[in-house]
């Protein structure tokens, strides 16, 4: 071979190469990235059936429940608009509470039930997730579009 061919040949090779590596490292972003949705979205059908996204708002007061078992829970997440029931198998985190801002991550189940892999609290009195805080107030302001003639 001559030289101009070895290195169009090397040329080739290495944006081969580096072609394989982003096509890789692209497949493994596609993977791991996980969507937020409120439960308005849920209940609109925007969320992906049998994928997993996150679900975000408020736990629903009154509605926690717990099964004998100690590490099954049962609660609902609302937007103030829409409510989403939703069942987490672990340990909750400490400040985990009724009426406190939730982020969940899991899959929607075909009975309309969210099944939590992963449970997120807030960290103090005055926190609440951005994206449920923002899911919140597009609810209502979606609500008050409709209430007010």
């Amino acid at each position: 071979m001559k030289p101009r061919h070895q290195r169009i040949a090397m040329i080739i090779a290495a944006l081969s190469a580096l072609g394989g590596a982003a096509a890789l490292v692209l497949n493994a972003f596609q993977s791991n990235l996980v969507f937020f949705f409120s439960p308005s979205q849920v209940i609109a059908k925007e969320a992906p059936h049998g994928k997993v996204f996150r679900i975000g708002g408020m736990v629903e007061a009154g509605s926690l429940r717990r099964e004998n078992d100690g590490l099954t829970v049962h609660f609902r997440v609302t937007d103030t608009v829409q409510t989403i029931p939703v069942t987490y198998k672990g340990i909750l985190p400490d400040l985990f509470k009724e009426g406190k801002g939730v982020v969940a991550q899991g899959k929607l189940r075909t009975d309309g039930e969210f099944e939590s892999s992963e449970v997120l609290a807030k960290h103090d009195e005055n926190y609440m997730p951005p994206d449920a805080a923002h899911a919140i107030d597009q609810a209502k302001k979606a609500q008050k579009s409709v209430v007010t003639p």
